[in-house]
């Protein structure tokens, strides 16, 4: 046993350490495959450099990349779009998205929830719940429920990415059960459980000390009053890989996926706003204010359930927005660009990011980026800001988008954690 705990600290320091190498040096949605692989019995081979005189890929993206570019016109963008109604265009883009998101996962006969675990917190009710995201997947949760009774506004909180798969939900919610040695509920568990429980809690707390400056922004939300929910993404935590995680292996189950006729970025989508339904089912929860948070890959998943989901009320997002032109080119020095935890096939025809964040028009949201953030470049994000901002006034919503750059990393510490806090009640509070 002793010697099993040693192996996961081992291991648990050296995930830390390419982690955050990965996080603060390449982009959270880089494809990071190897050009070279090995089988069993070979030794992988040297990678050879390009001493050829033509090449058409410089890094990751080609050559022509500015030419392609071009061809970008976005002809379904309100503004560019012939359909001058905004509900009659909005409904026509959502239809377009949805298109492009590919076949969905089959709905679930019943959601069928059922109360793993239980404890109490600090005026709230924490439950590590299970129940059916779709018709394929029966997944954990976590849910956070003030101690008084009543019908509370809650929030749908969408973890990040980071290339750190080990954990999801646990970046947003204290992890159950594994306080303390001293705990009594460890009592009952096996040595086995225990040791998996203490690395589990163990990397969460890291995580969040790396990202969120040491605060757990579920249980800082329960505290103030709101039902929080948070579950993994599809190849996260409890919904991750048999053989275990391996970030390169993210990209190559995306391709098979494709092969099946699905897209992985947007079945997390699908997932999204099945669990914003499942949440609005809840006796708890008031269903007409129901918001979504998140931060990196979360705040991609917020904007984007804020757009598709007529649940969402509301979303808040750190640290995740951008044009196409600015992500895809080598003005910035960036060494990666895309990836597929964003990638829906065929979109970019038809809507740029700003252009499918635009479809949560009229809605309240709250976008922060940093100017220290590598991952974003400022130029990029002023832009998306700015067509985002010409769809709210055209309208006569544009006090309702709060668009701000601050003089951060790519993170959400406390204060832009407060700033989400003061956000919400602002519009689930009145």
């Amino acid at each position: 046993m002793i010697n099993l705990i040693k192996h996961n600290d081992m291991k648990r320091n050296m995930t830390y350490k390419i982690a955050a190498l990965l996080f603060f040096s390449l982009p959270w949605s880089s494809a990071g495959v190897s050009a070279q692989s090995a089988t069993s019995s070979q030794s992988p081979q040297k990678q050879k450099v390009q001493k050829r005189e033509a090449y058409e890929w410089e890094r990751e993206i080609p050559t022509y990349v500015e030419q392609l570019k071009q061809e970008l016109t976005y002809p379904m963008a309100w503004g560019n779009s012939p359909i001058k109604n905004f509900s009659k265009w909005k409904k026509m883009a959502r239809d377009k998205v949805f298109e492009c998101m590919m076949t969905p996962p089959k709905a679930a006969a019943s959601w069928d929830m059922q109360v793993l675990e239980e404890e109490q917190r600090d005026g709230y009710k924490a439950q590590k719940i299970a129940f059916n995201i779709n018709a394929y997947s029966r997944i954990t949760a976590y849910l956070l429920i003030p101690d008084e009774r009543g019908k509370y506004p809650a929030v749908n909180l969408l973890h990040d990415h980071g290339a750190h798969l080990f954990i999801g939900k646990e970046k947003m919610i204290r992890p159950f059960g594994v306080l303390s040695a001293k705990n009594a509920v460890l009592d009952s568990i096996s040595d086995k459980e225990k040791a998996i429980a203490q690395e589990v809690l163990e990397d969460a707390d890291a995580w969040v000390k790396l990202l969120y400056e040491g605060q757990y922004l579920g249980d800082y939300l329960a505290k103030h009053g709101y039902v929080v929910f948070s579950m993994d993404a599809p190849m996260w935590g409890e919904r991750g890989r048999k053989e275990g995680v391996d970030r390169k292996k993210y990209d190559l189950i995306a391709g098979n996926m494709m092969m099946l006729g699905r897209d992985l970025s947007a079945f997390m989508t699908y997932d999204d706003i099945a669990s914003t339904d499942f949440l609005a089912s809840l006796p708890m929860v008031d269903a007409n204010r129901i918001g979504c948070a998140g931060c990196s890959m979360g705040a991609y998943r917020s904007w984007m359930l804020s757009a598709l989901s007529d649940r969402i009320k509301l979303g808040a997002s750190v640290c995740w927005m951008i044009t196409t032109d600015a992500q895809l080119t080598r003005r910035y020095g960036r060494k990666e660009n895309g990836g597929f935890a964003n990638c829906i096939p065929g979109l970019r025809q038809y809507l740029d990011y700003p252009h499918i964040a635009s479809l949560a028009c009229p809605k309240p949201m709250l976008f922060i980026n940093g100017t220290k953030d590598k991952l974003f470049p400022v130029p990029g994000v002023k832009d998306a800001f700015r067509q985002m901002h010409e769809v709210w006034r055209s309208q006569k919503a544009d006090e309702r988008l709060d668009t701000e750059i601050w003089d951060i990393p790519h993170s959400c510490g406390i204060k832009a954690q407060a700033k989400i806090l003061e956000f919400l009640d602002q519009y689930l509070k009145k």
